[in-house]
């Protein structure tokens, strides 16, 4: 029998410090360096995926989006410190990856954010994860999903716990706005989410 090697794919974990009022008080209260995580699928970050708010002025409603660099909540600051994190993937699991997104994307009605599940991060609470996440449950959901190993329970990761992800490779510490920038004038190849991607 012939075997074919599949060829390799990675997501893209993304940790974010903004100026927001709550993103102030989740790092005050986290007493960690980053409020916020996403995840992309490719590394020039053309659409980040997470748990956030619905409207640029006001922290709710908030449910599942596609965040775009230099738009929302993320075109209101010059300065959004980051780390972006390389997870490789098989084919296989990339392609799961891309029906949960897919998913999500299609029934984002159905999802909203977990106010108390801050506090269950916080206090390092179990509980089940079904239709309200915060943007790093939803970020190690979809990892734990693909077959991504982890640390513990999804439901119990926080920002900084997934910048220590036993197979994710930093690749930059940094300005996002300046990542993005330098992206697009070395013109980084852009993979859209396809089922037939391999």
């Amino acid at each position: 029998m012939t075997t074919i090697t599949q060829k390799k794919r990675s997501v893209y974990v993304v940790v974010t410090r903004t100026g927001t009022g709550v993103a102030k008080i989740i790092r005050v209260i986290s007493r960690m360096p980053y409020s916020h995580v996403s995840l992309s699928a490719d590394p020039a970050l053309h659409e980040l995926y997470s748990f956030c708010r619905n409207y640029k002025p006001i922290p709710l409603p908030a449910t599942f989006n596609t965040e775009v660099i230099g738009e929302g909540t993320l075109g209101k600051f010059a300065n959004i410190p980051c780390e972006i994190y390389e997870v490789p993937l098989t084919a296989e699991q990339y392609h799961h990856f891309q029906c949960l997104i897919e998913h999500f994307t299609a029934y984002r009605k159905r999802y909203s954010y977990s106010i108390i599940g801050l506090i269950r991060v916080k206090l390092q609470i179990r509980s089940e994860l079904h239709k309200k996440f915060v943007c790093s449950q939803f970020v190690a959901y979809v990892l734990n999903e693909c077959g991504v190993k982890l640390n513990k329970p999804p439901c119990l990761y926080s920002p900084d716990d997934l910048r220590y992800l036993p197979d994710a490779k930093l690749i930059y510490r940094g300005e996002l706005n300046r990542y993005y920038r330098e992206c697009i004038d070395n013109q980084l190849l852009y993979a859209p989410l396809m089922h037939s991607a391999v």
